[in-house]
């Protein structure tokens, strides 16, 4: 029976050699990652009201919204933007390709959250705000909306790690970020499988410290339960 060769299957000298230059990119892959999640944030808070309307002119392109960017691969809408759209003549950077694609298919998936945590809210809280005379925008902020994000934390921080994992497809339209370096010097090095296991447990250890902030922020929010 052949032993297995470790020594191949992972190199500590080329990973520990190689760790700077991989490390680089994590600027990148974190800007993605904030970045799509702030703006699809924004953008899946109005998408989710516009999908609870009672208005029809609101609620169904809210849904084809999200049923398109829920049934589309993101690669696919990456290169959309970065190879398809110069066709037309509109052309991004590959930056701005990723944080656009990242951004407007992250808001399908947030918007479906924030529509579940905003209906999960008893209506006895909307119909108390209007006793007290509160506008629709004042019982938002103040009474419905605090108590809804200690309900939305946990699955909103699981769009938050999807992004920082799925930022590795921005390598497909040349980002530098982690994932791209990696490839890069496995490539040069004839070693990739080291830069793979090398670049996996960096995206653990950052997928790590935002389990702990969204314990965090779970025990901020309990008070409002």
């Amino acid at each position: 029976m052949n032993e297995i060769e470790w020594g191949l299957l992972f190199d500590p000298q080329l990973a520990l050699d190689s760790f700077p230059y991989v490390l680089s990119g994590i600027w990148y892959t974190l800007l993605i990652a904030i970045v799509s999640m702030v703006v699809g944030l924004i953008i899946g808070f109005f998408i989710a009201l516009a999908r609870t309307s009672n208005l029809l002119f609101l609620q169904w392109p809210a849904r084809l919204y999200i049923s398109f960017m829920r049934g589309v691969p993101i690669l696919v809408i990456l290169f959309l933007l970065y190879f398809g759209f110069p066709v037309i003549g509109v052309e991004f950077t590959a930056m701005q390709a990723a944080l656009i694609g990242f951004s407007l298919n992250s808001a399908a998936y947030m918007a479906e959250i924030l529509r579940s945590s905003l209906s999960s809210v008893d209506i006895g809280q909307w119909e108390s705000s209007k006793a007290l005379g509160l506008t629709y925008w004042q019982s938002m902020r103040r009474i419905i909306l605090p108590q809804s994000v200690r309900i939305a934390v946990p699955p909103l921080s699981n769009v938050l790690m999807d992004l920082i994992k799925a930022s590795s497809l921005a390598a497909m339209i040349t980002v530098p970020e982690m994932f791209q370096k990696a490839r890069s010097v496995g490539a040069r090095e004839y070693d990739l499988l080291t830069l793979l296991i090398l670049v996996a447990l960096m995206y653990w250890a950052i997928c790590s410290v935002m389990t702990v902030l969204q314990n965090y922020l779970e025990k901020r929010y309990a008070k409002y339960l």
